[in-house]
């Protein structure tokens, strides 16, 4: 009986002392600040998103906590980047394209096969194009902090395969709410149809949509496959990723914090990038063992051909100037 209740104390202290390490632990933050994304935990966003935490915590000593929340839980990619506008979200790791409603230069990143590698994307990602296409976001009360991957867009669908451009004609295609990935599903010669990527996988399944095109990641790990059955590498756009701050909440913290928050930002940027890569050969043989049929060497160069006019289309209002530019980093 005695050694039952000695344990029942010990068990009791553990669990007190448990509490106050917590506690003490929330007590030491100034700041708590929530990031949010809309994929999976085993996105590489998240585990960019998770590599951030880890560094602005520690480089903090313990003055920031980053809560992380995946899967679209503080809504789609326009809610939260308009969250990070008025402060109630601070982190927003997304796609570009809901990031064009705020600042209209990010359409030139959808162009389609706008980029030749990952390397001519770095180049003009990092360096000053990338930092003029975020100029404007402080006057929406946004900064980027940089650029993750969300690796090469790919075609999928379930009415045929897709081994030409022409073989890509007459579907309906679910795309993100972006003038030049509508442009693009248009010059195919087929049926655009924006779809909350949320509500993607039932779109697919209750056939509202054809098809979709999306990153690997994405499409394995969201498990398009199940719901779709021809894959086309058709590497139609590389797929840089926003890594949104909330202006307002960055303004709030202290020069040196600041400091911690962009080198964090850049270490983590570096990070995902390479899992980015990792991954990428993994999720094909992934994919590989499903029912999905992937045809893995289409006709680009048609595809190229049917896209040229999207490209005059947005000449104007991108400036052609800018698109020989990224062309001259090649």
């Amino acid at each position: 009986m005695k050694r039952c209740i000695s344990i029942l104390i010990f068990m009791v202290i553990l669990f007190i002392s448990g509490c106050s390490n917590v506690t003490n632990q929330e007590a030491k933050a100034e700041y708590v600040l929530r990031l949010g994304h809309l994929q999976t935990e085993t996105h590489p966003y998240h585990k960019g998103a998770t590599k951030f935490k880890e560094l602005l915590e520690s480089k903090s000593d313990g003055r920031i906590q980053i809560d992380i929340f995946p899967s679209s839980q503080l809504g789609n990619g326009r809610d939260q980047i308009e969250g990070a506008q008025i402060g109630s979200i601070h982190f927003h790791i997304g796609s570009v394209a809901p990031v064009t409603n705020f600042a209209p230069k990010f359409n030139v990143l959808n162009i389609p096969y706008l980029f030749e590698s990952r390397e001519h994307a770095f180049k003009v990602l990092d360096g000053e194009i990338g930092e003029d296409l975020a100029s404007n976001l402080p006057n929406r009360g946004l900064i980027n902090l940089g650029f993750m991957e969300n690796g090469w867009r790919h075609m999928t669908n379930n009415k045929q395969p897709i081994k030409t451009s022409y073989d890509a004609s007459s579907l309906k295609i679910r795309v993100q709410e972006s003038p030049p990935y509508i442009s693009f599903i248009k010059a195919l010669g087929s049926t655009p149809v924006p779809v909350p990527f949320g509500e993607l996988y039932t779109a697919l399944e209750q056939k509202v949509v054809d098809g979709q095109e999306n990153p690997l990641a994405q499409i394995y790990l969201n498990k398009f496959n199940e719901v779709q059955k021809y894959l086309t590498l058709t590497a139609h756009n590389y797929d840089a990723a926003v890594f949104i701050m909330s202006k307002t909440t960055f303004d709030t913290l202290p020069a040196d914090l600041q400091q911690v928050v962009k080198e964090s930002a850049k270490e983590a940027i570096k990070y995902e990038r390479q899992v980015a890569l990792d991954d990428e050969n993994e999720l094909l043989e992934n994919l590989r063992k499903t029912d999905i049929e992937i045809e893995e060497n289409p006709d680009l160069n048609s595809f190229r051909k049917a896209v040229r006019p999207v490209y005059k289309e947005f000449e104007e209002s991108i400036g052609k100037d800018l698109f020989d530019k990224i062309d001259a980093l090649k």
